[in-house]
């Protein structure tokens, strides 16, 4: 009966902790959304101090590192992310995207490549992947269109891609 009761109550306090946990992810997702990035900030970090290695918590710092326009901290977050977890898709791909926003497409493509090596159905690195090539094929026009003797052709597919790139998703 002694067994029996201390392994309801350690089941008790692991569900507990477990919910406790949760709510951590929860409300400091909550406070991103709300775009109240210190307090995030806070949380995220008081989190950490316990458990530094955490992914779902240092993905989230890097999302309050962006919001609060601290980019290159962000990147060097999801940096760590992608060494430690190369088999997580989700830094590979939010380092991509910020990479892609200072226009290193060459870089934001490698760590696309690593998002869909590590899950080849994830839509959105996937979706990612192929604004990097328009964005790609649009340098390429562009190049093209100062080249000797353009074609005339260059600038309309320039054109053309620019306007598919920035067309809203349906």
């Amino acid at each position: 009966m002694q067994a029996l009761l201390s392994f309801v109550l350690t089941s008790l306090l692991l569900l507990f902790c477990a919910g406790a946990q949760a709510d951590v992810y929860q409300d400091v997702n909550r406070l991103i959304v709300a775009e109240q990035w210190s307090k995030a900030q806070s949380q995220a970090q008081e989190h950490l101090k316990t458990r530094p290695t955490d992914p779902q918590m240092r993905l989230l710092l890097s999302r309050i590192q962006d919001g609060q326009g601290q980019t290159t901290e962000a990147m060097a977050t999801l940096q760590g992310l992608t060494q430690s977890y190369p088999e997580l898709p989700e830094p590979h791909n939010n380092l991509a995207a910020l990479l892609a926003r200072q226009n290193r497409y060459a870089e934001a493509l490698e760590a696309l490549q690593a998002a869909v090596r590590a899950r080849p159905d994830y839509g959105t690195a996937l979706e990612n992947l192929g604004d990097v090539y328009m964005a790609l094929a649009i340098q390429a026009y562009q190049n093209a269109s100062r080249a000797p003797a353009p074609q005339p052709r260059v600038t309309s597919k320039r054109l053309a891609a620019e306007q598919l790139l920035k067309s809203p998703a349906p």
